[in-house]
């Protein structure tokens, strides 16, 4: 293409800027060929016209569209040159915040200078096992790929870790050992991997300073080779130091510091054991002070320090090396401060021999006082003669001294590398390593000497590999796709590596001038400018004579040459070193033994080559000696030796960038950045990957990114290459802008950009159709809404006014009629009222005259009726008192008699005899007492009724006599005065009658006004009292509300505080059961590796160990008995200890039986007082006693053996009727409690009497058998004589006598009995059934007779309605007989499967029938077959009880548990397995046998911890065995005789309780076992489930072609993921996760525990989905959130149909729902913000704006998020307290809650499939 097609209006290109180094800016105007200038827009609005060379013809650089920006591998951008790869750079850190970025095969790192929460053990785990382009950029995707290639390829990995000081390379290689620590852990105990990481400490310590550009730089430069063996477990490490800047130790620059170790040292001075150092604060010596500053902000000096000791510690340095290492470096410090006296003109110095810092230094290194300080100040001349001892100058004095702190300092730090190797080093054969090479990146000062020298030399030899590699790899690519290849140009720096090390070089040059006896600095200079001026790489500056220029492939640096030639020497003299060498100390001396003594007292072998010690300088050898190698020839070897080893590994490159010299976070000053990225190589990665085909796309992601441009008929072809190849070819013209490849498609630069912007311009084009045919659309809508509008409107206007005039025609008429209504309606009212005056005079005239009439009637019959009741009353009264007397004297009688039979009563009950007098012919006198009772109850009730009747009609002839008395004697007494006075006091009444009448009406006006009064005074206290009442109830609902409300609240919180403390201690707990575990499992590995070493043979253990080893500590009595042996405890004194330990479980099942038949004595002893003290209340327990010893001899007498079944039934009814009426009587009388001492009493009585028959009546069942076989023994004749021999009985061959005889016929009278019985019940069933026939068929009349009224109303309706009825008549009839019809399908297909298992169970029988049969011979089956009648009757009465012998106990747990598969038991009941052992348990705990107890209980544990281990990833064996687990303790509970466990129990069931054994303790050591299996369960499903959530839930498409695609990086391109990677979809998981339920449900797991397991599989999809999403920028879009989201509801779908909805596995899958959503949401506006914040609750806020971070448009239509809108949402969530983790513990399991399910099966009711190969187990 041409310039004039690529800059046109609105194209946006970079142009250079003095501040910003690139600026960005937009084309107004179309370029055209020949134009001088461009015409631009800056992003301030600022117009600018660009300058264009003609003859070079210089355009700007194009920029990438914004769907490119932000990308995490740089390579993946259409446009490659620098500027873009800066702006993409700080787009992604200051907008982002992401710290890392891809730039092909280089890991750019920019160091944030703050802690970020992304390095942590989930993040570990995260990349671990990750595809390197799948994830975002990272150190750990790194160092994963590294470990990956490790392991794929079988080839040694190194990672280069590179960049200036403060970039922060030690970090990052910090970072990549810990991470291989964690992925790689050591197989053995050795933690090998945590001294790898101890080392960090400890080197930072010695050889990390403050400088001025970072706190914590690193002043040398490491290799760390980390061994792996071949199933890549860490085994050993080993270092190699380079250039240690010694120089630091005597001098620091302003605002820096020397090494962290003498600041660490001072900061402990005053510990106790440093005491002896003498030291005290930093500030006090000369060596820590040059800088200023002696701290760090920040930094603990004292606490850095006790983490280095503890790193020295956990590396094996001794306590003494440790003292004796710092004794050197306060000595250091110590030489630093002494004090030099200059004498004689400044010729000779001295040094004072009281001083207080040399005496330290010698007593500290254990040297002669008095030869230090003389060789201080002196030195040692030899010449051929003779030699000299000559004083040294103030300055030369100064630089011994400093030399020699130096040298020390130097040895010291290699004698730690040293001792770290040997701490490193392992015996075991190395496989491969992984080396991290952390070395000093490119430096330029305003002053460089030596050391930048050295380090620039290094970074011109790693920047030549680097660049081969490169070369290397675009080279392969290309021949894999099969592209032409083309000789790419690069920037070679062999010349100016040539001119540092090859011959006559200047290392040479510097060497050969350091042999010069007067060599000189300047003298060094002038040869190198007379030797290499000529070279391209060598320059002189212009003023300067002592300083030289070298052109490094990063930059033009000056060298001042003063220092080079004393630094390449690094002289100390020889008098000093021998001091030290003779040193009481033997470390010290030990330090400066030359390299030949070293040698000779450790060699070294050929195999230790690979992990030996390889200094960076080798060990200094005297001054005077020959052949000395200097400081730059041991520099040039050691980097020979690590480029050869670099060289021979695979490289990976992490390249740290330090964005700003300020060290503030997150601060991007663009000018530094780009000298770095210059100085580092990433431009030059760039630049080659540029001059290729950068851009490269697999064709199935281009056709789905590019299908947009191509036309119907091309997308009918079915071959995308096809189709590719012609789109391509199509649009661009020019072919050499792409080539073909085998799987890719390879782009010139721009070209992707180009292909966009058609992709855009086609998308904008559909974009305005759309939204043109959209708007009309609308306006077309709206307008037929408004025409639809201005109709309705007139409409409704016209039916107003003709409504409004019918209203007034209505109006007029109903006036009229009113007033005629009302004219007739006067009338009648007035007629009506004369009517009714008429009427009501005429009644009252009426009434009265009847009145007296009927008053003088009434007069004379009340006197008749007086007289009659008053003279029957007095004869009455009479007889009640004669028979009051005569009934008290009877009384009295009576209570003498009962007295004296109560007092023999008691004697009697007393004695023993009369207990069992009770017993005989209880159930008689019940029944007798209760038809008494009955009795007694119809007379009491008639003898009420009838007194009522008596008392009523008494009271009313009392009454009517006292009436005719009064009249009677009113009628006689009076006579004619009394009448006069009568009359006399009648006129005086009528006076004062006046009197009180006028008094009346006075008093009445003054009550009428105080009434109204106080009415109005009550009226206004109402309406205020009213009020008051009003405030008060709204107070108190205020009140109570407020009271509820915090009732509520504390409530709430304190069931959530339990809860939640409730959770953390079971999580404890199991974490606990867990550990312990852990350890077992670590224990019996170690015995079993014990045992494998110490037996040389194949020797075995006795068969019971493990289990008296693993679980002999439980005993088999419960802990609720222990509190009952304190009064044991003496007598076990007495007998000894060993010997009531053996017999302390039988003694307390004695005492504790002893002590329940004394609470049973004193139950019985207490219902007796009762039942004495019942018969003083009442009459009638006096009957139902008499009645019962009337009776007693009847029961003794009727019990006999031939009624035994006729009784029992009696007995069983008569008890039944027996409960009723004491249960009726109980709730009419007060006394309930007494009566129901007294039934519970009779019915334990009933309960022995009926299991005594039940008793014999199997004797007679047994008798009857026996019977039958004689008969059919005698039918058989002599064929079957010798089989009948072995079936009699013993004296069956004898003469049958007379009993015999009778006995036998008393059986044959039962078995008729039974069939008699038998047929009753046939023909009660058949008239049941008769019954049940009538009652259908009146049913069925009742519904015919219904149809026939609906009928005939049917006929009285019109036709629609009929047919309407008639059809919801059907309908309904239909509806019914279809619910009738699917519960009979239900019922049937229940049927059917439970038919087709006990087929499959019995075709089971038959077929190990039949083998059977083949083998057993003919003889025995047929006397088999004679047995079968008597095997049968015993089936009948099985006790569910199974018996072995304790031989058989290793054979049962083989074939049970250790043998057996679950396919073996899956046609039979669910946990078969658990209810044979629980039958074997009861057996031996009928029999009393705790051993038996103790060791099946034992073997069974071991043998499912057996089972589990060898089965450690099957899911379906982990799965039964939990099933079969907690089946086994479920029985245990529901039969361990705890009422609390038994509720659901049913009658038959209580009876299979165990009876004498407390197992509390082995059900808690089941219940940790359950806990184990439980999470053994969830580490196997999340182990198959692992490796399918990333590429099922986030990355496949489940909606086809929602997702789109984005370019490719570098990365994306080649990975280490092989080319057959399996990709997963999530039917995939939804079928996984059905076979995991199906196996649980049907192996009988308890569905709690189902539902817990897949809320665990639930939670860990859900966080291993949300932990890729925030680690992987491409995932994170629209599109995907849409994925997303479907894809979840898929699975709450499953569990919807799994019923598991309560599980809370939907709730584990919240977070990533709202990440989903997140994705989806408006992301613009304040409002957008506080949505988002509402909704994503269970977001933390690290991770709501790490996603918004990430969000990535697919499409140029989406925008970004921008930076404001993220800083918004941190604003809205500042007051959340989320924890600071970014990522969700995937591992993290929720504690397990059993539930307690017990089990309706009966144990009699279980059989014992032949397969299973028991037939050593006998039922019982």
């Amino acid at each position: 293409m041409s310039a004039a097609e690529l800059y046109t209006k609105y194209t946006r290109v970079w142009i250079p800027d003095p501040d910003e180094v690139w600026r960005s800016a937009e084309v107004i105007k179309d370029y055209k060929e020949g134009d001088k200038s461009l015409h631009l827009k800056l992003e301030d609005e600022t117009l600018y016209e660009y300058p264009i060379d003609l003859q070079g013809n210089e355009l700007p650089f194009l920029r990438n569209p914004d769907i490119l920006v932000g990308e995490n591998d740089l390579t993946a951008l259409s446009y490659l040159h620098e500027p873009a790869v800066l702006h993409n750079l700080k787009v992604r850190f200051v907008e982002s915040n992401h710290i890392y970025t891809y730039c092909g095969i280089v890991l750019v790192a920019i160091n944030p200078y703050e802690q970020l929460p992304i390095y942590g053990q989930d993040v570990i785990y995260a990349y671990s096992g990750q595809n390197m382009g799948d994830m975002d950029p990272h150190i750990f995707a790194v160092a994963e790929e590294a470990y990956k290639q490790m392991a794929r390829d079988e080839k040694n990995q190194s990672i280069i870790v590179s960049g200036e000081s403060g970039a922060g390379k030690t970090v990052s290689a910090k970072y990549a050992m810990r991470f291989f620590a964690t992925v790689g852990g050591s197989a053995s105990e050795t933690n090998i991997e945590t001294k790898v990481l101890a080392s960090s400490p400890i080197m930072e310590a010695i050889g990390n300073a403050k400088t001025t550009r970072n706190d914590n730089s690193s002043r040398f430069g490491k290799y760390i080779q980390i061994g792996f063996d071949k199933r890549y477990h860490i085994i050993g490490a080993n270092m190699r130091t380079y250039l240690l800047e010694k120089s630091r130790v005597v001098f620091q620059a302003e605002d820096e510091r020397n090494y962290h170790i003498f600041y660490q040292l001072c900061a402990s001075a005053s510990l106790p054991e440093f005491k002896d150092l003498g030291l005290t604060c930093a500030e006090d010596y000369f060596y820590t002070s040059q800088g200023g500053g002696t701290s760090v902000a920040g930094v603990d000096d004292a606490d850095d320090f006790e983490k280095t000791r503890h790193a020295f510690t956990l590396l094996g340095v001794k306590e003494s090396h440790q003292m004796t290492i710092f004794r050197i470096i306060a000595a250091i410090l110590h030489l630093g401060n002494l004090e030099i006296r200059v004498e004689r003109d400044g010729d000779a110095c001295s040094i004072s021999s009281k001083d207080n810092h040399l005496n330290s230094f010698c007593s500290l290194l254990g040297v002669e006082h008095s030869q230090m300080e003389h060789w201080l100040c002196h030195r040692k001349l030899v010449t051929t003669a003779e030699t000299y001892v000559k004083s040294m100058s103030m300055q030369q004095v100064v630089n011994a001294r400093n030399a020699l702190a130096k040298h020390i300092y130097a040895r010291l730090f290699s004698w730690i590398v040293q001792h770290i190797n040997k701490a490193l080093h392992t015996t075991i054969k190395q496989h491969s390593f992984i080396g991290v090479l952390d070395i000093y990146g490119f430096e330029t000062f305003e002053v460089n000497s030596f050391e930048q020298f050295c380090i620039n030399y290094a970074n011109e030899k790693l920047q030549q590999q680097f660049n081969l590699h490169v070369f290397k790899l675009e080279q392969e690519e290309y021949m894999k796709e099969g592209i032409p290849w083309t000789l790419i140009d690069f920037y070679d720096n062999q010349p100016c590596i040539d001119l540092i090390e090859a011959k006559l070089g200047i290392l040479d040059l510097l060497d050969e001038e350091c042999k010069v006896p007067k060599g000189t600095d300047q003298n060094w200079a002038q040869k190198l400018y007379d030797r290499h001026t000529n070279s391209q790489h060598f320059q002189k500056p212009r003023m300067s004579n002592t300083s030289f220029i070298i052109l490094h492939f990063a930059d033009k640096v000056e060298y001042q040459s003063e220092g080079f030639l004393e630094k390449n020497r690094d002289t100390v003299y020889e008098e000093q070193i021998n001091i030290l060498k003779a040193s009481k100390y033997q470390m010290v001396a030990d330090l400066f033994q030359d390299e030949k003594d070293a040698a000779s007292t450790s060699p070294v072998g050929k195999g230790a080559l690979k992990i030996s010690v390889r200094s960076a300088r080798p060990a200094i050898k005297a001054a005077n000696k020959e052949h000395k190698k200097t400081v730059g020839h041991q520099f040039r070897n050691s980097l020979h030796l690590l480029m050869e080893t670099l060289n021979a590994t695979t490289p990976h490159y992490v390249r740290c960038i330090k964005p700003n010299d300020e060290k503030l976070s997150f601060k991007f000053d663009s000018k530094r950045v780009v000298q770095q990225l210059r100085a580092c190589g990433v431009l030059e990665t760039i630049r080659i990957s540029a001059a290729g085909f950068p851009s490269r796309w697999s064709y199935h992601d281009f056709f789905n990114r590019y299908r947009v441009l191509m036309k119907k008929r091309d997308l009918c072809n079915n071959d995308k290459k096809q189709i590719c190849q012609t789109l391509l070819e199509d649009l661009i013209k020019d072919p050499d802008k792409f080539q073909f490849g085998r799987t890719k498609i390879f782009f010139r630069a721009g070209q992707v950009a180009y292909l966009e912007k058609l992709r855009a311009d086609k998308f904008r084009a559909a974009t305005i159709m759309i939204q043109k045919t959209v708007r009309g659309w609308l306006q077309w809508v709206r307008y037929k809404k408004l025409r639809q509008a201005t109709v309705t409107i007139q409409r409704y206007a016209r039916g107003h006014l003709a409504r409004r005039l019918a209203e007034h025609l209505r109006r007029t008429r109903a006036a009229i009629i009113l007033q005629k209504q009302y004219r007739m309606l006067r009338i009648l009212r007035a007629y009506q009222r004369v009517r009714s005056a008429a009427i009501t005079i005429q009644a009252f005239a009426r009434g009265m005259i009847v009145r007296r009439i009927y008053h003088k009637i009434l007069v004379e019959h009340k006197a008749i009726t007086l007289q009659k009741y008053t003279r029957g009353w007095l004869a009455r009264t009479q007889f009640c008192r004669v028979r009051t007397a005569t009934i008290v004297l009877q009384c009295c009688y009576r209570r003498m008699k009962a007295r004296q039979q109560l007092k023999a009563l008691k004697i009697e009950a007393r004695s023993a005899q009369h207990l069992k007098k009770l017993n005989v012919g209880m159930e008689n006198k019940v029944v007798q007492l209760q038809r008494k009772i009955d009795e007694q109850n119809k007379e009491y009730k008639l003898l009420n009724e009838q007194l009522s009747m008596l008392t009523s009609a008494h009271s009313s002839e009392v009454e009517k006599l006292k009436k005719e008395l009064l009249q009677y004697q009113q009628s006689h007494q009076g006579d004619d005065n009394q009448l006069i006075s009568l009359q006399g006091e009648m006129e005086h009444l009528q006076l004062e009658l006046e009197k009180a009448r006028g008094e009346r009406k006075v008093m009445e006006d003054s009550y009428i006004k105080e009434k109204d009064l106080l009415r109005k005074r009550i009226s206004d206290l109402e309406e205020e009292n009213a009020f008051l009442k009003q405030e008060k109830e709204e107070l108190n609902n205020r009140i109570i509300c407020q009271a509820e409300d915090e009732f509520a609240q504390n409530t709430v919180e304190e069931n959530i505080q339990m809860k939640k403390e409730l959770e953390e201690e079971r999580s404890r707990y199991q974490n606990l059961v867990k550990e312990y575990s852990r350890l077992e499992q670590r224990y019996d590995n170690l015995r079993d590796e014990i045992t494998v070493i110490k037996a040389p043979g194949h020797r075995r253990n006795p068969s019971n160990q493990s289990s008296l080893e693993s679980d002999s500590n439980y005993p088999s009595i419960s802990t609720s008995e222990i509190g009952d042996t304190e009064d044991v405890m003496p007598q076990v004194e007495e007998v000894g200890i060993e010997e009531a330990a053996m017999d302390m479980t039988l003694f307390l099942k004695l005492q504790k039986r002893v002590r329940e038949l004394e609470q049973e004595r004193k139950k019985l002893q207490t219902q007796l007082e009762k039942k004495e003290e019942e018969s003083k209340k009442s009459q009638v327990t006096e009957v139902k006693t008499e009645v019962t010893s009337e009776h007693e001899d009847f029961a003794y007498n009727s019990l006999k053996r031939q009624e035994l079944e006729s009784e029992n039934k009696k007995l069983k009814n008569e008890l039944n009727e027996l409960r009723k009426a004491i249960a009726d009587k109980a709730t009419q009388n007060h006394s309930s409690n007494d009566i129901q001492d007294s039934y519970n009493l009779l019915l334990n009585q009933l309960k022995l009497a009926n299991e005594e028959l039940e008793v014999r009546k199997e004797e007679v069942l047994i008798l009857r058998t026996q019977i039958m076989k004689a008969a059919q023994q005698k039918e058989m004749g002599k064929n079957v004589e010798s089989i009948a021999n072995d079936t009699r009985w013993p004296n069956s061959d004898k003469h049958i006598d007379q009993e015999d005889a009778i006995e036998a016929y008393q059986g044959m009278c039962k078995t008729n009995q039974l069939l008699e019985a038998q047929l009753q019940d046939q023909r009660r069933e058949h008239e049941e059934e008769v019954e049940a026939l009538k009652n259908q068929m009146d049913a069925m009349k009742e519904e015919m007779e219904k149809q026939q009224q609906t009928f005939l109303q049917n006929l009285q309706l019109s036709p629609e309605v009929q047919v309407e009825f008639g059809i919801q008549q059907e309908i309904t009839r239909l509806t019914n007989e279809n619910l009738d019809l699917k519960e009979l399908l239900e019922k049937l297909e229940k049927n059917e499967k439970k038919l087709k298992k006990e087929l499959k169970v019995y075709m089971k029988k038959v077929q190990d029938f039949q083998a059977f049969q083949t083998v057993v011979p003919a003889d025995r089956r047929q006397r088999e077959c004679h047995m079968q009648v008597a095997v049968q009757r015993k089936e009948k009465n099985f006790q569910g009880m199974l018996e072995y012998y304790k031989e058989d106990e290793p054979l049962l747990i083989q074939n049970l548990i250790i043998d057996l598969k679950p396919q073996a038991v899956s046609a039979t009941v669910p946990c078969l397995p658990a209810y044979i052992l629980y039958m074997c348990i009861r057996h031996a705990d009928y029999i009393n046998d705790d051993q038996k107890v103790h060791s099946l209980l034992t073997s069974t544990i071991n043998g499912i911890k057996k089972v589990l281990k060898k089965h450690n990833n099957d899911f379906e064996m982990t799965s039964f065995w939990l099933a079969n687990t907690r089946r086994f303790l479920h029985c245990l509970k529901q039969y361990s005789g705890d009422a609390g466990f038994m509720t659901q129990n049913t009658p038959k069931q209580n009876e299979h309780c165990l009876k004498n054994f407390d197992l509390i303790e082995y059900r808690q050591v089941l219940d940790h076992l359950s806990i184990q299996i439980y999470q053994q369960l969830i580490k196997i499903a999340g182990a198959i489930l692992h490796p399918m959530i990333v590429s099922a839930v986030l990355e496949n498409e489940s909606i086809q072609g929602l997702c789109g695609i984005k370019p490719m990086g570098y990365r994306n391109r080649c990975s280490s993921v092989a080319d057959g990677d399996i990709s997963y979809s999530l039917d995939e998981i939804i079928r996984q996760l059905n076979t995991f339920h199906t196996i649980m449900s049907d192996q009988g797991l308890d569905p709690e525990i189902v539902q817990q397991v897949f809320k665990q599989l639930f939670y860990m999809i859900s966080a291993v989905a949300l932990n890729n999403l925030l680690l992987r920028k491409d995932v994170c879009s629209w599109s995907t959130g849409m994925q997303l989201r479907f894809n979840i509801s898929q699975l709450e779908e499953w569990l919807r149909a799994k019923n598991l909805q309560e599980s809370g596995a939907a709730q584990t899958l919240e977070p990533l729902i709202q990440a989903a959503q997140l994705l989806q949401l408006k992301k613009k506006t304040a409002e957008d913000a506080e949505a988002i914040c509402s909704l994503c609750t269970s977001l933390t806020t690290q991770q709501i704006v790490k996603i918004l971070n990430l969000y990535t448009p697919v499409n140029e239509f989406e925008e970004r998020v921008t930076v404001a809108f993220i800083r918004d949402i941190q604003m809205h969530l500042q007051e959340r307290n989320d924890p600071p983790q970014l990522l969700l513990n995937f591992k993290h399991m929720f504690p397990v809650l059993f539930p307690f399910n017990p089990s309706s099966i009966t144990m009699d009711s279980i059989d014992l499939p032949a397969s299973l190969n028991l037939e050593f187990l006998n039922k019982v």
